[in-house]
């Protein structure tokens, strides 16, 4: 009988207990969407064989945590990630292109509050924020940051998307400093529209705000075509060790085209595994 009771609460832990790996996704969807109403001129909502091709890549995929980008809704969302597996929970935007994370449901976690700051003046999108109850926790922040500014300076520029960026960067370094502060594992991941290799200055700013690895630095993506990342995924305090070397993967789409590049989306999943110790 206390065997059959060990055995029972062995079970009973929660995913990625005991040293096992997690797999953590980002994937900007593209307007994921399917309604033909305020959306800009130059934008198609997708079709039903799209959402079915997106749900495909979603199943192959087989992450346990993903940061998704331009959701408009659970609803839409989880006709790509099948609701009997995955959890989904959104920024509490108004707006087509929300922000959320996907989680494996035998994964249990905690929802913190919106990172509000990130939508600059309420034209942009907050980060959505949540605690993986792992042993130890993990805090995970997902964003989509400002566009327009992959490279030029945040400083002394006129350039409306990089003042736009460059006010973003307070709230992110005020939640790295809590993080740190707390002693939390943490990652940071999603579209940050900024390449960041080189003396970049957000990454800069935020590499001081706490020690971090970037998974994606010094490498190149072969999404649609060989480019510099701009979505990223970023791990700070103890989960800086947790890391796989090597992990770093790009999940490419096997239709070609700029038609599908538009129908699908021109961001592909990007991914690492983390082993979380014993």
């Amino acid at each position: 009988m206390k065997r059959l009771r060990l055995l029972l609460a062995f079970l009973l832990l929660p995913c990625c207990a005991l040293g096992a790996e997690l797999k953590l996704t980002t994937w900007n969807l593209e307007w994921l969407t399917t309604r033909d109403h305020d959306l800009p001129a130059d934008i198609h909502p997708k079709q039903p064989q799209d959402i079915e091709i997106l749900r495909r890549y979603a199943e192959a995929l087989d992450a346990d945590v993903i940061a998704v980008q331009e959701v408009d809704g659970p609803e839409i969302a989880a006709q790509v990630f099948a609701p009997d597996r995955y959890s989904v929970h959104l920024s509490g935007d108004h707006v087509v292109q929300r922000v959320g994370i996907v989680v494996r449901r035998t994964m249990r976690y905690s929802v913190n509050p919106d990172l509000t700051g990130l939508d600059v003046a309420q034209q942009l999108r907050s980060g959505v924020d949540i605690t993986l109850e792992l042993h130890p926790p993990l805090r995970v922040l997902a964003v989509h940051l400002k566009t327009g500014c992959f490279d030029a300076k945040l400083s002394a520029t006129s350039r409306r998307s990089c003042q736009d960026l460059r006010e973003q960067v307070p709230p992110l370094v005020g939640w790295i400093r809590e993080r740190r502060a707390a002693g939390e594992a943490f990652a940071i991941l999603g579209d940050f529209n900024r390449h960041m290799d080189g003396r970049d200055q957000l990454w800069s700013a935020l590499h001081r705000a706490a020690p971090m690895v970037r998974a994606t630095e010094g490498r190149s993506s072969l999404c649609w075509r060989a480019e510099a990342f701009i979505d990223h995924i970023m791990l700070g305090g103890a989960a800086r060790e947790w890391l796989l070397p090597d992990s770093l993967r790009v999940m490419t789409y096997r239709e070609t085209g700029r038609e599908w590049q538009r129908r699908l989306s021109d961001h592909c999943p990007v991914s690492v595994r983390l082993r979380l110790p014993d």
